[in-house]
């Protein structure tokens, strides 16, 4: 059988779309293409659904059955050689949650992500300090200093997205509320709103605040994430989290929803210009 996954990478959701589109244009069944392997449907599900890495020879095995010729057949193994090696997150394996290393995965992968935070700034925008006090108040109990300070590391390269040459774009509201609420010391929070301010010059980065004022809005009911991504077999995608846990939602129903209230969220929250001023008003204050 395949060897199991903590969780998928990206190219491995994506070929296992295209293997699932090839077997079906191949007029094949699950159980029909197993039996070409010579294992249970349940493997060839598996394979489709991103929940194993791609064997090798299965895979070979599978393309000849679908009538994949021998030019798309070594571009497919090639592909699905990469997408078989380890993520650079994978080296924190021992700190990373399965549920969360999915959305490393689909974070790196995603050409635009809008975010809701009613509690917190985001993770691609936090200082050192910040997330090293957010860890703490949160861990309750469960994580030892060298713990917390592996999450901190982890925290600080997944930021270096926002400055690659494809860097997505990110697109933030936050509740007024995160600003107000405290995170570790008046130094930690003058640091963190320094940050965000130069975050505001960024041509990629798109910050917004749900002011008191402004009422209530659609997406008070805890924060989420809308992945977007540039290649055509993954749809769009919500993250929502939970205190020990996520989930996942890509069905349409459920992802135009979170769109809808976004955009709604985004009517009514400050401006980007206004924004800035709000967070150099706070500096101030500190």
């Amino acid at each position: 059988m395949s060897e199991p996954r903590s969780a998928p990478t990206v190219g491995q959701v994506v070929l296992g779309k295209r293997l699932q589109e090839l077997r079906e244009s191949a007029g094949l069944k699950r159980e029909e293409a197993a039996r070409v392997l010579r294992v249970a449907p349940a493997t060839v599900r598996r394979m489709e659904m991103a929940e194993v890495a791609f064997k090798i020879p299965y895979v070979q095995l599978l393309l000849k059955a679908y009538g994949a010729d021998e030019e798309e057949t070594e571009s497919f193994i090639e592909l699905a050689e990469e997408a078989n090696k380890p993520g650079w997150w994978q080296r924190y394996h021992d700190i990373l949650p399965n549920w969360f290393s999915m959305y490393v995965s689909l974070e790196g992968a995603a050409s635009l992500l809008r975010s809701y935070e009613p509690h917190f700034v985001p993770g691609l925008l936090q200082t050192e300090d910040y997330a090293r006090a957010v860890l703490r108040a949160g861990s309750i109990g469960t994580m030892g200093d060298e713990d917390i300070e592996r999450h901190v590391a982890l925290r600080m390269q997944r930021q270096e997205l926002l400055e690659r040459e494809d860097a997505p774009k990110l697109w933030v509201i936050m509740d007024e509320t995160v600003l107000r609420r405290t995170v570790g010391t008046p130094d930690v929070m003058r640091g963190q709103l320094d940050r965000l301010i130069a975050a505001t010059k960024l041509p990629n980065v798109t910050l917004q605040i749900a002011e008191f004022s402004a009422g209530h809005h659609p997406g008070t009911y805890g924060p989420f994430v809308l992945f977007r991504f540039a290649v055509p077999e993954l749809q769009d995608m919500v993250y929502a989290e939970y205190l020990t846990g996520a989930v996942y939602l890509d069905r349409r129903a459920e992802v135009v929803t979170y769109l809808e209230a976004m955009d709604r969220m985004a009517a009514q929250a400050a401006s980007a210009h206004r924004t800035k001023e709000i967070l150099k008003s706070l500096r101030k204050e500190l």
